[in-house]
């Protein structure tokens, strides 16, 4: 592996108390009920590190520090790691396609 591939994409699931996100439902207009909701983020750190930052208020997106319950590996362990431009394509691609499949997201 060579030493820049070194982002990754990463699925936050979120407590469904952030349904009651005014900014959150906005974002999410065509959720269906019973589907997960989700933050996509990419990052060069670990996931598992990045996370725990986003939980101790460090660069922390406020629906993963108020709602974040775990990672979902098994949405975004495949593609990881990758160059830096080709995460930022594909959070935004991620997100797209969970929001298509009905999923609640937040991508930031």
């Amino acid at each position: 592996m060579s030493r820049r591939h070194h982002h990754h994409v990463y699925v936050v699931e979120l407590s469904d108390r952030v349904w009651n996100e005014p900014r959150f439902r906005r974002a999410n207009p065509d959720y269906q009920l019973g589907k997960p909701f989700v933050y996509v983020g990419m990052t060069g750190l670990d996931p598992d590190l990045r996370f725990d930052k986003h939980k101790a208020g460090i660069q922390a997106n406020r629906f993963v520090f108020d709602y974040g319950l775990r990672l979902l590996p098994q949405l975004y362990e495949v593609y990881n790691p990758m160059p830096y431009e080709a995460a930022c394509e594909m959070e935004v691609e991620l997100a797209i396609g969970l929001r298509e499949a009905g999923f609640g997201v937040w991508q930031a």
